[in-house]
This record gives C-alpha cells, structure tokens and sequence, in this order.
C-alpha cells in the first residue's frame, strides 16, 4: 500500500500480489472503510486505449474498460520533492507499453496536479486512442446514501457575452438515474476545436454536501478536453482528458522508444464547499503562473474599443481619449483594432502594417502622444489567424495554414496559421518584435476570434493531433517571446473569455473576461470572474455611457475595481461630475490593488445568476474584507443579506463612492444590504 497524507489530501494506492494497482482513496479525510474486493478492479490509476486492443466493458460510450492499461501490472514507483511539493510517480507495464502516473502536491494548498505519459518499449508500432488525465473511481463509494443522492455537480457554462456562469445540479436533474449496477449514461463535457471554452469553461466540481466534501478540477488544454461522470461497480467515477479518438478525432500513432504525454489535469480536494475549493485553485493558479511585474503591480489599463471606439481609431479621435485617460490616472493606454487597416480590416488582417490614412503622421505620433501623458503604450493583435483577403496569405506557403481535407481550413473569413511550422512562428516573433522594439508598445492585447476546429491533418497522426500539437507550439512560442521580453504585458483576449484556459493564464498576466456591453450583465461575469482566474488577472470594463448618469458610472466602476479596471468609454463626452466618480474609482482601486493580489474570493450570496435581483463578489484579504454588491434591476427584493462568515466581520463602511456611502443593518442572520434599483456599491468589512 501506497499511503500519502500531503495538505489535507489522503491518497491510498494499493498493489496486489498479483501487480495489480488500485487508486482505492483520494479524499480530504482518511479512508474509513474497505472497498469490496469485487469492486477493486476497476479503481484503475487511469484509462488508456490503443487500437488493435479490446475495450472489454459493456461501456457504450463511457472511458472504461479500456486497454491495455486494463492489463497492466506494477513495475516501479518513487516519491521525491519538487520545486512545488511532493511527487508520486508509478510506472505500470504491458507488453513492452509503460504508463507512469503523475501526482504533484503543492506545498500549502489541497489541489493536485496529474497527469500520464505512455511510452513504447516494445518492437512494435501502437496507436493511442485515449489517455485520462486524472482517473478516479469511488466519489460515492463513501457515502450512506444511494450514489445519485447527497451531492451535487457544478458545471461551468461558458459563452460569448456570458462568460463562468456556473450552475449547480443533482445527478437527477442531469438525466443521471440509478437503475442498475452501471448504466450507459454518462454526465460529459467535451471541449472541441480551438476554442477549447466557447461552451464551457474546461472544469467542473462534484459537491458531496453529505460527506462535506469537494473536488473541483481543471483540464489544462488550449484545445480539445473531456471529462465524464457515470457509475461502474455500483459507485460514481470521474475522468478527465485532453483530446480523445471519440470525441476529438484523435489518434496518436506510437512508434518504438515514442513517448507521449496527456494534457495535465488538477483537482482541487477539500473539506468544504465549491466556494472553498476554488479558493484553494486560486492559490494554486498564482503558485504555477509566470512571475511578472504586473500581476504585483496591477496598473489601470484604458483600452479604446469597448462602447468607444469600436474598432475604428484615428489620431484625431484617439487624442482627446489619451488625455482624459491620463488625466484620471490611467497607467497603460491600448489602441484597440483597426489600426492597421485604411477602412474595414476583417478578412485582411495579417501583416500588421499601421495605416497612414488613420494616422496621417504615422502611428508613433500617437504612440508618443501616449507616452507624453504619462501611460506606456499598447496595440491589438491577432498573431494566429491570416484573413482570405490578407496579400500575404497567397505569398506563402499551404504548409503554414490549417489544413483538412487538403483544403485550407477557413473559418470567418480566416486562415489558422499552424505554429507547428518554425516558418510561422518566426513571422510572429517579426511582428511582435516590430511593435515592441520600433513602435515601443509595452503592452499587447492578444485577440483570437476564430474557431479553427479539429485540427489540421497536414503532417499529423490525426487532425486531433495536429490540434494538440499546434496548441503545444504555440505556448513554446509564447514561453519564447516572455523570456525575450519579460517586461512585456500580452493580454489574452479570445472574443472575451472563449480561451480562458491554463495553459494561457499560468503565462499571460492579464485575461479579458468577456465583450459584454451591458454594464449590468457585466456585473453577473464579473462576480464570478474568479471561478476561472485570480482576480488580479481578470480584466474587466469599466465603459461609461454618453449621456447616462451617476449611478451608471458607479455601476461600470464597481464592476471592475475589485479585478483590473479596463477603462473604457467617451471620457472627454461626459460631465465633470461623473468623470469625478471614475478618478476617485481609480484612486481607491490604486490604494486597495495591493490587497488584491493576494485575496481569496467568496460569494456572501451564492454564485451570480441573471435572474438574480443582488450579486455580490467578495475578496477577502488579512485585515478586512472588500465586497462588492451589484442591484442589477427593480425587483421586490428590498435588500439582500450578505452571510457573515469565517471570512467577514460585522463593522460596514462604503469603500466606494465615499459621497454617496450606503445603508445596511447588522443582523443574527448577516449583513443587511439596502440597494436602489440599477446601483452598487464596494463595502470593506472588518
């Protein structure tokens, strides 16, 4: 027996005489009972199929039963400590096949990082079909209730303009019904093309309310993911994966000595609630991700696009939005699209060249300008995509685009540019290299507004696996480019939110959460932002409208002071009066920002909903508490009570705006919140 007790997280790990390996336990409390012998067998370390081999389970279209990793026995193991904590690798073997399991812990935090690597010792070629990432069988296999009750799963919808919407079920509610020993249904996500969360952010959580018990987990793939729940042997498992053969029309061909690496998947593990699990995933995110300046700093950034400019800068109209954005104490200033284009750009994007009709004294002018105010300078770029019409997409080679079917693959008026090809990754090292050595731009807003499907089939196994190894490229180039300018701040945007996965977050310091443009929808994304990042990544609008009122540009300011505030809007068009509420917005947000980089998130009413009348986010830091509190409509909800808890106290002021405070009342049961219709408010609690 393996037995690890590693941050509040026990791991069981049994091997028979036979060789046979068996992940009995992963709990946040020791195992308390025996797993029937009949059962053991399909508590398996992981699940891989190579084709040729029988899948030997009466499955349809469920993970399980699959082989060889069915027929593997025990070879070796070591445990040994990382840079990040403790690791646990096992090595299994079949027929010349080794599959070792990963497991690293992180000093301090309950989460798990794992993952599996398949490599060929034998003679022969192998295609893999499906390898987990995280394998575990036995949520249930605890609990004093039938496994469809006593818990509850969290799925992370996600799309466009309605980014981490989160919504908790029951097993029922899902289509899931105990009706046998094992049934063929099964609760799947499945993340698809290359825009691996336009449905759905890459992660879920099952809640066992009765057992008190968490484990939330993200799949860490800028492509194709999969995870599934449904039963085996009388007791609920859980899978997660990168691409597979079945759903992603992958297939990895293995030739002898070829190794192969699934993508990682980490699991939060806690006594607690989902609240309390993606607490422990945000110390996680900060511990893996890239160390910069800006995520200790969290400087303001104005960006040009949103309910402004739209996409259509010039010098004259650009000029009055760099001083008024100085003036409240802006600190970056991006130029948002469309400044490489005389008129519309969509389907020609691609060399990246500044307009000189937009710009008649050319785009340093503006740049300068920038930087004369104070603010260090930013462009838009979409490096990935070539549009149709893009000149330089006939000068090139076919090799450098998706490809399927041996046709370019076209999506929106696009070519997807593959970074498999080091012909490709060193015209976007150019253009990134322009903007910041000639134009020195110090900040790049990284769009990517296309989805280019399966992948490419052009020099690949699969076009599966063509994806998989284009989004690999990609983040080795990206890796490259920070280590060659580590001062650099490259935002990830993908239409807002539809690429907000970890293999971007742990390198880029800054996510746009979403192009909402409703101020009040915003305030529903914004609350639950830190489901999907740490707060001081998420950027989020603060867009203030032409001719609205004071109340409107608290609301867009509210939105975004608790995150990092992306200031946007008409500022040179709006009363003094409201331009007053965003400079003492971005005042309060520079003395707080500090606080907010370290900050744990809770929701004092529930995770944010669109029918919901209060949403309300909540940071909590050593010595106080900032909550935010949003009154997105006229309802009948007079007030909301804000739950206290082991992260607030009961002392209430208005952190912002100051002027206008805000009225409340302790009670037994929490905080009274009093709110006009369409109005927030940040309250500190101590």
């Amino acid at each position: 027996m393996i037995s690890i007790s590693e941050n509040h997280i026990f791991l069981d790990i049994d091997i028979t005489s036979k060789g046979d390996v068996r992940l009995l336990h992963l709990a946040s409390n020791p195992m308390d009972n025996q797993i029937p012998d009949i059962q053991q067998r399909w508590y398996r370390l992981a699940e891989m199929q190579f084709s040729g081999f029988d899948q030997n389970d009466h499955h349809g279209s469920k993970h399980t039963g699959c082989n060889p990793s069915k027929s593997m026995t025990y070879l070796t193991h070591k445990e040994y400590r990382t840079a990040f904590g403790r690791k646990l690798e096992l090595t299994q073997e079949y027929q010349g096949i080794q599959l070792t399991s990963h497991y690293q812990f992180f000093d301090g935090i309950s989460v798990i990082k794992c993952w599996n690597e398949a490599v060929n010792m034998s003679d022969e070629d192998y295609t893999l079909e499906y390898l987990s990432s995280f394998a575990l069988t036995g949520l249930s296999a605890h609990s004093s209730l039938i496994r469809d009750q006593g818990c509850k799963i969290w799925l992370p919808h996600n799309t466009w303009f309605g980014e981490a919407g989160w919504k908790d079920y029951t097993l029922n509610e899902l289509g899931y019904q105990v009706v046998n020993y094992f049934s063929m249904k099964r609760i799947a996500l499945t993340g698809i093309g290359t825009w691996p969360a336009s449905e759905f952010l890459p992660m879920g959580s099952f809640e066992h309310y009765e057992r008190n018990e968490t484990i939330t987990w993200q799949i860490e793939s800028s492509g194709a993911w999969h995870w599934e729940i449904s039963d085996i042997a009388g007791v609920l498992y859980l899978q997660a994966s990168g691409p597979a053969y079945q759903e992603h029309h992958f297939a990895k061909h293995l030739a002898p000595g070829e190794r192969f690496e699934s993508v990682p998947c980490t699991v939060a593990i806690v006594q607690g609630d989902f609240q309390k699990s993606i607490q422990e995933l945000t110390k996680y995110r900060r511990r893996i991700r890239r160390p910069n300046e800006d995520n200790d700093k969290l400087p303001v950034i104005f960006n040009d696009y949103m309910n402004c400019l739209m996409g259509n800068p010039t010098t004259d109209t650009l000029k009055p939005l760099i001083d008024a954005a100085g003036e409240i104490g802006c600190e970056y200033f991006c130029v948002d699209c469309g400044w490489y284009s005389d008129g519309p750009w969509w389907d020609s994007v691609g060399e990246w060249m500044p307009s000189l009709k937009r710009f008649p004294g050319g785009i340093k002018e503006v740049l300068a300008y920038i930087r004369s105010k104070g603010m260090i300078p930013g462009l838009w770029l979409e490096i990935e995509v070539m549009g149709i019409s893009c000149p330089l997409a006939e000068q090139v080679p076919e090799n450098w685009f998706f490809i399927r079917n041996g046709k370019r693959v076209i999506d929106h008026n696009r070519y997807q540019l593959d970074f498999r090809n080091e012909e490709v990754r060193s015209y976007a090292g150019r253009v990134v290299q322009r903007l910041v050595e000639e134009y020195e731009v110090g900040y790049i807003k990284m769009d990517y507004n296309i989805n280019g499907g399966p992948g490419t089939a052009y020099l690949s196994d699969s076009v599966g696996e063509g994806l998989l190894s284009h989004t690999r490229a990609y983040v080795q180039w990206l890796d490259e480019i920070f280590v060659k300018y580590p001062e650099l701040i490259i935002e990830n945007c993908s239409s807002g939110g539809m690429r907000m996965v970890y293999p971007l977050l742990s390198r880029h310091s800054i996510q746009s959460v979403s192009d909402q443009m409703d101020y009040v929808k915003m305030a529903v994304i914004a609350a639950n932002c830190p489901t999907a990042c740490p707060p001081e990544q998420a950027a989020v609008w603060s867009y203030p409208l032409e001719g609205n009122d004071e109340e409107e540009t608290i609301f867009n300011m509210v939105n975004a002071i608790l995150f990092r505030i992306h200031q946007s809007g008409y500022l040179n068009r709006i009363s003094h009066e409201r331009l007053e509420y965003i400079k003492e917005g971005i005042h309060y947000y520079k003395k707080i920002r500090k606080n907010i980089k370290t900050a744990l998130p809770f929701w004092p009413t529930g995770i944010a909903d669109y029918s919901s009348e209060y949403v309300s986010i909540g940071l909590a830091c050593k010595e106080k508490c900032y909550v935010a509190v949003w009154r997105t409509r006229n309802g009948e909800e007079e007030y909301i009570t804000l739950k206290t808890n082991e992260e607030m106290g009961e002392h209430v002021c208005c952190g912002y705006p100051e002027k206008k405070g805000v009225r409340y009342h302790v009670t037994e049961n929490g905080i009274r919140v009093y709110l006009e219709p369409k109005t927030a408010r940040i309250l500190e609690i101590s």
